[in-house]
């Protein structure tokens, strides 16, 4: 493999593992940390994310427990919390904190659905930018004269191959999502 493909596949790779990463943000009807543990809290006046400031745990599907590690820091996590979108109310009972979360409504799980299609898309947008870039660095090459038009073709067809295999991955994973979140 040329070391340029090399580069696209890290690239794409990290382009996959952020929409992975904005998945998991999208809540299903099911509570789990990933949720809210990217939250910036302001913390004595840093913005810190939720995971570093507290642990979480789910002793039912639909609620998330979150436990503060500094117990001054509760009502920054429960500020935090409200002005997201997450859409659920924080109960804050000076120990932990407590996150129950709705049933979702058929309404809104089309609307998660829309989210995660546009997300996908992000992810593919991402991939064929990557892609661009790199087959103009190796059409530069050619030019030059470092690269021969055969290995240019050769290299090309590798590079193809990569973005096909990333999207494939990137369409299965949106797949899941999807089902995921219209499942009752």
């Amino acid at each position: 493999m040329h070391p340029k493909v090399g580069e696209a596949q890290e690239k794409m790779h990290k382009a996959v593992l952020h929409m992975q990463d904005e998945f998991a943000g999208i809540r299903t009807g099911r509570a789990t940390p990933a949720i809210v543990e990217k939250l910036r809290v302001d913390y004595y006046g840093s913005e810190v994310p939720l995971q570093q400031l507290a642990s979480f745990s789910v002793p039912e599907p639909r609620v998330l427990v979150i436990a503060a590690y500094d117990k001054s820091a509760i009502k920054a996590i429960e500020k935090a919390i409200q002005a997201s979108d997450i859409g659920v109310t924080p109960s804050n009972d000076g120990a932990v904190i407590r996150l129950t979360f709705p049933e979702l409504t058929a309404d809104r799980r089309k609307q998660m659905v829309k989210v995660v299609k546009a997300r996908a898309e992000d992810g593919r947008v991402a991939v064929r930018n990557v892609r661009r870039h790199v087959r103009q660095e190796l059409e530069q090459l050619e030019k030059d004269g470092d690269i021969s038009r055969d290995d240019l073709d050769r290299i090309e067809k590798d590079l193809e191959k990569l973005t096909h295999d990333v999207i494939a991955e990137i369409d299965t994973m949106s797949g899941h999502k999807e089902k995921e979140l219209l499942e009752v």
